[in-house]
């Protein structure tokens, strides 16, 4: 991918452009966690964030960019879920239409909320469709201006907005710890953590099935894998992004994988103690702390919670 590399000014240039649009999310902390954990964790409560994740913050980023032209056209966007949200969210604050591409099996919860912002959701079989190729070809079938779910700059740039305003808050952390999937997330949480602060550590997680981050990064390449089988669905993602590897594999300290039980764990942990509902997803960096995947956990720990955006059933039957 020929776009230039996102840098620390691009992520504060974006945070210029979403205050006042997207929430500047609760830090919470734990004494019990802490305990557990023998560090001080900073959790960056992104289930709070509009649309219950912090995709907002790419998305909102990416589509204030195009032109009037663009707008009056319309965005298209493909997700599993919370990118598609955010766009439709997007689309609608600045008074233009989205068409999103939309696993069949995504979550319920996820397409009825897509629509409620008023998408329209074209659905498709993530096991054996190539939602990249059947977005690109909606997008150009009908003109509209396609905005990725995290291989782009603007987006990227977006999503890093979450660790700028976690570090504003905190200063200096020792480490900080992400959820990947497709790496829009981590590369943007990198560049702002790793401009501000050069050595602190940043690692991603992902689940035990979906490992095509930690296997590129092995490889020094892009590999990829069968579409995962998770719960966490966010991260169901095949193959990691051209760009976002391309930070990635430069700026990452490691990456460590959580199984479904430990998600879970994670998800009864944030609900009973914390008081607050995360989605799979969102929890794969808590999991990973709580279950002792991380090394030298010690001093001053950044936890991203990326979203919330699960219904009472699913929760009660993931968790219950």
């Amino acid at each position: 991918m020929a776009e230039r590399p996102v840098t620390l000014d691009d992520v504060r240039d974006a945070a210029a452009r979403l205050a006042g649009v997207a929430h500047r999310t609760p830090v919470l902390r734990s004494r019990t966690l802490d305990r557990l954990v023998g560090a001080e964790v900073f959790l960056k409560c992104e289930n709070f964030q509009r649309v219950g994740a912090f995709k907002f913050r790419g998305a909102y980023n990416a589509a204030s960019r195009l032109s009037p032209e663009q707008l009056a056209k319309g965005v298209a966007a493909y997700s599993s879920g919370n990118h598609a949200q955010a766009v439709a969210l997007a689309a609608r604050e600045l008074g233009t239409s989205a068409v999103i591409l939309m696993p069949e099996d995504a979550p319920r919860s996820k397409l009825e909320a897509t629509a409620g912002y008023g998408a329209e959701i074209v659905t498709y079989d993530r096991y054996t469709e190539d939602r990249t190729a059947l977005g690109e070809a909606l997008a150009a079938e009908r003109g509209l201006a396609l905005i990725p779910p995290y291989d782009h700059p603007h987006v990227i740039a977006g999503q890093g907005t979450a660790a700028l305003e976690l570090l504003e808050e905190t200063g200096r952390l020792d480490l900080l710890v992400v959820p990947v999937g497709g790496g829009g997330l981590i590369a943007g949480t990198a560049v702002a953590a790793k401009g501000l602060y050069p050595d602190v550590r940043v690692i991603g997680v992902e689940p035990e099935a979906g490992d095509d981050t930690k296997r590129s990064l092995e490889e020094g390449r892009r590999v990829t894998i069968d579409v995962p089988r998770t719960i966490a669905d966010g991260q169901a993602i095949p193959t990691p992004g051209e760009l976002t590897f391309s930070i990635n594999r430069r700026l990452l300290d490691g990456i460590v994988l959580v199984s479904d039980d430990e998600i879970r764990e994670a998800m009864r942990f944030a609900f009973q103690r914390l008081k607050i509902v995360v989605e799979p997803s969102g929890a794969t960096g808590l999991a990973a702390l709580l279950a002792g995947r991380l090394e030298n956990v010690s001093g001053r720990v950044g936890i991203v919670i990326s979203g919330g955006n699960v219904d009472a059933g699913r929760f009660a039957e993931l968790c219950g």
